[in-house]
């Protein structure tokens, strides 16, 4: 579950008065809720794989950590395809959320479906947990299309009190479960979670979509069906970026490695404090980049914003190998021996993505279409790193392939910076 950003709209400041008259924030507050709402939902993410591992046994994490990627991917499908391309509306925005969330209702249903039919005939635990996920599916869908709803109704306080309700929820039921609980009960729990978050939502919503000067005609849901919806555009830069590392990951887990997928997912769980910092990055760093001007200023600020996201990765890698076993064992139970081999290699990952990202995020506030071809080129590569690391030294060859993957990614951006940025002769 990550958190849109907002673009600034371009309607004019009578229709950003409306808006705080009818509910939403601007100025120093807003910023400080969507940090908060930021902070919450990277926090949910978080402990949803360390409570799973805790109660869980190695190979009962690694069923988990299959099935919740099978969400993750789904749902960055889904937010690519309907939220991305809802916050870019400028103009009735009250009007847009409707056919969004009415979309999102039936869309998610024959995914779920799907999921169901692939769990039953699948069988085993495995097959049990993705019976789960398609019975939980449409309910955390749905929450975090009321997520976009509400940034694009510029309302991150309503965000956040959905957000913060979820992870309250989400750790009291997983804490709950006793020890060996199986992934299909976890899955169970955990989509439970969501279900008092969404109702606040569905409240909150709809005293927003019901008060006058409300939805007017709009375009009905069928619009995100039509040729050349914008939201297909972001559903194949998300399959080509974060989209094929993820299903590469589950691929490795289906033909013949669960017991990988377990540990590469508890080694990205204990690096997910600097996720939100890195989802924090692209969501706020382009409206502040914009007001700097030139390309070299733009390129000196985020160079040192990559400098300051290397060093983070760096020591919190660091703290974690000098940590004693004992805490490892706390926080991941059963899992951590596997992980702990992985945390040189994540380490590394995660110090080469701080350069990546900001290098990413230079292209796309001076030169938007040169980042398509980096992230096509390079995503592919990783994916290749990746089985050929596992082929060569199992699990931590895996680690140590999508590290690499990562360095020459922000090498190749940062050469596409200085194209850029270089003054025309």
């Amino acid at each position: 579950m990550t958190g849109p950003s907002l673009p600034r709209g371009t309607d004019g400041g009578a229709a950003e008065a409306g808006d705080a008259d009818r509910g939403g924030l601007r100025g120093p507050a807003a910023l400080v809720a969507s940090v908060l709402d930021q902070a919450a939902s990277g926090l949910t993410n978080v402990l949803v794989l360390v409570l799973a591992a805790r109660v869980s046994t190695a190979a009962g994490f690694a069923e988990f950590s299959m099935v919740h990627l099978v969400f993750t991917v789904t749902l960055g499908f889904f937010m690519s395809y309907v939220g991305q391309a809802l916050v870019l509306v400028r103009e009735d925005r009250e009007a847009a959320c409707r056919p969004a969330l009415a979309f999102t209702a039936p869309a998610s249903l024959v995914c779920a479906a799907l999921l169901a039919a692939t769990g039953l005939w699948t069988g085993g635990g495995t097959g049990r947990a993705l019976a789960a996920l398609g019975a939980v599916l449409p309910v955390v869908l749905l929450q975090d299309a009321a997520r976009y709803c509400f940034s694009l109704l510029r309302r991150p306080h309503h965000a956040l009190a959905s957000d913060g309700l979820r992870l309250a929820a989400t750790v009291g039921l997983l804490s709950a479960q006793p020890a060996g609980s199986g992934a299909a009960r976890l899955i169970l729990a955990w989509g439970a979670a969501a279900l008092p978050s969404l109702a606040v939502a569905a409240l909150l919503l709809g005293r927003v979509l019901r008060a006058p000067g409300g939805p007017g005609t709009g375009a009905g849901p069928g619009a995100y069906l039509r040729r050349g919806h914008l939201g297909q555009r972001f559903a194949v830069e998300f399959a080509v970026g974060n989209g094929s590392s993820q299903l590469a990951v589950l691929a490795l887990g289906l033909f013949g490695a669960p017991l990988a997928v377990g540990a590469l997912r508890g080694a990205s769980a204990l690096f997910g404090p600097l996720n939100v910092f890195l989802g924090a990055a692209n969501a706020f760093g382009p409206p502040l980049l914009t007001r700097l001007g030139g390309g070299r200023a733009v390129t000196r600020a985020t160079l040192l914003l990559g400098v300051a996201l290397a060093a983070a990765g760096g020591a919190w890698a660091g703290l974690w190998l000098l940590l004693p076993d004992g805490w490892g064992h706390r926080v991941l139970g059963d899992t951590w021996p596997a992980v702990a081999a992985l945390l040189p290699a994540t380490g590394t990952q995660y110090l080469l993505m701080g350069f990546g990202v900001s290098a990413l995020l230079t292209l796309r506030v001076l030169s938007p279409r040169r980042t398509l071809a980096v992230q096509v080129v390079f995503s592919l590569l990783s994916v290749a790193l990746l089985f050929t690391g596992y082929a060569l030294g199992g699990a931590a060859g895996a680690a140590w392939g999508l590290a690499a993957g990562s360095g020459l990614k922000a090498a190749a951006s940062w050469l596409r910076v200085r194209g850029t940025v270089r003054p025309a002769p």
